[in-house]
């Protein structure tokens, strides 16, 4: 039986999809901004074998947005390395990582932006989990945010610089520190 959907629940998805896809390119470029004022040896420096690398991170954050959005909630066909994410050694430049998360970055926002009713509610299978579509939307945005606070914060700790996007009222800041 076809369901038609109403006005309220299309404008739910695309709201949904439009945050999610805007908040994925704030952080994406905040840690652009951040592996571009790193030395390569620091993007590939670990305080001890329990934290990660920046480098493994962006990496990491490319292999999930690409399971997540491209493989499972477009259903196109991927492969993915996960425990080969964080075990990467090599001194990747800044220059190679920030392309290959672009490259997952971009396509995934216009699928999150095309989002309808019909794929957030849908149930799929992602990374041996079982979710619906906007847990997979919620999942990959909230997993984005929490990666790019650590970038930010080694980034901060390493060159001792303020990166902060608002003020202490929590407004967005005009200028330099406004748009990663």
């Amino acid at each position: 039986m076809s369901r038609v959907i109403g006005a309220a629940e299309g404008d739910i998805s695309r709201a949904l999809g439009e945050y999610a896809a805007a908040k994925t390119e704030q952080n994406h470029a905040q840690i652009e901004r951040c592996a571009r004022l790193l030395t390569t040896e620091e993007l590939w420096q670990r305080e001890n074998a329990h934290c990660n690398a920046v480098g493994n991170l962006v990496l990491h954050l490319a292999g999930n947005v690409r399971q997540w959005v491209l493989g499972g909630i477009a259903g196109q066909a991927i492969t993915r390395d996960r425990a080969g994410e964080f075990a990467e050694r090599r001194l990747l430049p800044a220059g190679e990582l920030l392309a290959a998360l672009a490259a997952v970055v971009s396509p995934a926002c216009a699928i999150l932006r095309s989002l309808r009713a019909e794929s957030l509610t849908k149930d799929y299978l992602i990374q041996g989990y079982a979710v619906r579509g906007v847990e997979a939307v919620m999942h990959v945005t909230e997993h984005f945010s929490f990666h790019t606070g650590q970038i930010v914060h080694v980034t901060k700790a390493l060159r001792g610089v303020d990166l902060s996007l608002y003020d202490v009222r929590g407004q967005k800041l005009p200028g330099e520190n406004a748009a990663p």
